[in-house]
């Protein structure tokens, strides 16, 4: 199974991240758009598994879970699903939820059958680092890396405490808010990219707000080893819920445009 280290230290430009919810808008769909975007270049993907109250996330997530949620998606059929994507292709999975779900499920049953069906690490969007300590063990003995958020307004000492207890990738959040695609991308998140290349090896990826390729390009120049986008490919899917073959074409020049733009601006990071 690849894992994060690999993929980060092989390539000379910032990881092209896609966040797809599982089953959005159905099983066989988000199999295909996942497919799709494996081959337009996606180096490392985020899943998020379905939940009906997902608090750190815009109206368009929140409307994919509702979709996925109303096409049956459950965590055992999400489970199916990652081994079904690594039969496709060795690539890195995050998943991204909510703890709500780990923990009905049994949360060391949850880590140990989802890294051997293929996931690499499980972020919990609403596990403060205070309470990680209780997921940590047991995801450590599962075998997936650990991955938590900064912000912009995460002070140095909490983000000294996040990055020790980090071993995939730090997920730095380029703005305060919800998830959402904006048109601009928030001033500080160029410094919060270098204060945390300072104080750490791990990985730095950032996500929330990135809606352009050139959003990307310059994440990926202000040195960011990943850039992580979501709810704009998210929005694709809602704007061709009836014509499958354009959604998948639209996302597979999208995200073939915004790995172009941060192939040509390159990354001036180091690992």
């Amino acid at each position: 199974m690849k894992t994060y280290r690999q993929v980060f230290s092989e390539l000379d430009r910032a990881a092209l991240i896609p966040f797809f919810v599982i089953g959005d808008p159905d099983a066989d769909t988000s199999l295909a758009v996942v497919k799709t975007a494996i081959d337009a270049g996606a180096d490392v993907l985020e899943l998020g598994i379905p939940f009906s109250d997902p608090i750190a996330d815009g109206p368009t997530i929140q409307k994919a879970d509702i979709r996925a949620l109303a096409s049956g998606m459950t965590v055992k059929k999400a489970l199916e699903f990652v081994r079904a994507v690594k039969d496709y292709k060795d690539v890195p999975i995050g998943l991204l939820m909510y703890y709500n779900l780990v923990y009905q499920y049994g949360t060391e049953r949850f880590f140990s059958d989802f890294h051997r069906a293929g996931v690499n690490s499980v972020l919990i969007a609403d596990l403060s680092i205070d309470d990680a300590d209780e997921i940590i063990a047991p995801a450590t003995s599962a075998g997936l890396d650990t991955v938590f958020m900064v912000t912009p307004n995460t002070n140095t000492d909490r983000m000294k405490v996040i990055a020790s207890k980090t071993t995939g990738f730090i997920y730095a959040v380029s703005l305060l808010g919800v998830t959402g695609s904006r048109e601009r991308l928030s001033d500080p998140v160029e410094e919060l990219i270098s204060k945390l290349k300072k104080m750490t090896s791990v990985p730095v990826c950032v996500g929330f707000g990135i809606s352009k390729a050139e959003h990307a390009a310059t994440i990926a120049a202000a040195g960011a080893d990943g850039v992580i986008i979501g709810s704009r490919i998210v929005k694709i899917i809602e704007e061709n819920l009836h014509d499958k073959e354009n959604c998948l074409a639209e996302i597979s020049a999208f995200l073939s445009g915004v790995k172009s733009a941060m192939e040509n601006r390159g990354k001036t990071g180091t690992h």
